[in-house]
């Protein structure tokens, strides 16, 4: 199995709380981050997206922290998509020190919207493999 895709990220001073450690909602800005720039990476631009009548949506977020992370420290976050041939899939993501040190571990549960319906589409790995020019990004044959 190949690594999953990743990206680095450098923790900042402004990001951190009154103990000096990263601020809790600051994780999900990195694990957003990283599902961004998978989407980019596989050739997917939100304007393609929106062309196309749909959008990604989070319907659930979980965070399990294990270690601080401190301002200056580098990671690398992971994003790995999860297909079950349903309405949904999930997101796994690992936020990563530079020692190799897992710092939280992120799962999510996505869909892909329909922006008229208003409505989950029936296929998210149909838009995905429609849209990406690196479907393999995503698992996706």
């Amino acid at each position: 199995m190949s690594e999953p895709f990743s990206v680095p990220v450098t923790v900042r001073g402004y990001e951190t709380d009154v103990q000096g450690h990263l601020n809790q909602a600051v994780y999900l800005n990195y694990a957003e981050h990283a599902r961004w720039s998978l989407l980019h990476a596989a050739g997917i631009s939100q304007s393609a997206l929106v062309g196309s009548g749909v959008g990604p949506v989070a319907l659930e977020t979980t965070i399990r922290y294990e270690r601080e992370l401190l301002a200056g420290d580098e990671v690398r976050v992971t994003c790995a998509f999860e297909w079950s041939g349903g309405k949904t899939f999930r997101i796994e993501q690992t936020v990563v020190k530079a020692d190799g040190t897992v710092a939280a571990q992120i799962t999510a549960v996505g869909g892909i919207l329909d922006l008229e319906q208003r409505r989950l589409v029936a296929d998210p790995a149909a838009v995905f493999r429609k849209l990406a020019s690196d479907p393999g990004l995503f698992g996706l044959a």
